[in-house]
């Protein structure tokens, strides 16, 4: 598993097979990210992943979590949300779609903090279920914290309807200190 650096040798290939076989094409990830793709021994290309910033508002993880608007504006940074996951669509391995997503999981937080200087505390992600059931995410024990509303965060007045997604989320710190550090004021910067 390597991470894919801006303007590396191997963005290009990442961009390409993201836009070309994942359902919802890529063109580019706003605020902070790491994307990750993974060869087998020989070099051939199994997976591809990008994790960028979380979510601004989701009801169910936010109530999950325990925050009230100020909570979750100062400490939003601590989550980091799977924004695409791959399996190239000719590698057929059982179980390693959620072995990896175990791995890039173990590993999110220690290289979060190396890229920008923060950790992250919770993973979350959000699958379209009339087209996947998550599986991968249940098999790698992400928790399932319910459906969308159907909304996305272009939609300001309630106009816009996108297809309902299910909400996982999976603590990269143990439980009891994930929501001590969630719920915590972040201190003031001037």
């Amino acid at each position: 598993m390597e991470i894919v650096k801006p303007r590396s040798a191997d963005e290009p290939l990442l961009l390409h097979v993201l836009e070309q076989y994942h359902y919802l094409g890529y063109n580019y990830t706003i605020g902070e990210n790491i994307r990750y793709i993974v060869r087998d021994g020989k070099g051939r290309l199994l997976a591809a992943a990008v994790w960028g910033s979380a979510a601004l508002k989701v009801k169910l993880r936010d109530q999950w979590i325990g925050w009230d608007a100020a909570k979750r504006m100062s400490n939003l940074s601590l989550l980091v949300n799977n924004t695409r996951y791959l399996i190239m669509p000719w590698v057929h391995v059982p179980h390693l779609a959620s072995h990896l997503l175990g791995r890039m999981s173990r590993r999110i937080s220690t290289d979060w903090q190396e890229r920008y200087g923060h950790q992250v505390l919770l993973a979350e992600t959000f699958v379209q279920h009339d087209l996947y059931p998550g599986t991968c995410y249940r098999a790698a024990n992400w928790q399932l914290l319910g459906v969308t509303a159907g909304r996305s965060r272009r939609d300001r007045f309630s106009t816009c309807s996108v297809p309902q997604k299910l909400i996982f989320v999976y603590p990269l710190t143990p439980l009891r200190h994930l929501r001590q550090s969630l719920l915590a004021t972040a201190p003031c910067t001037t």
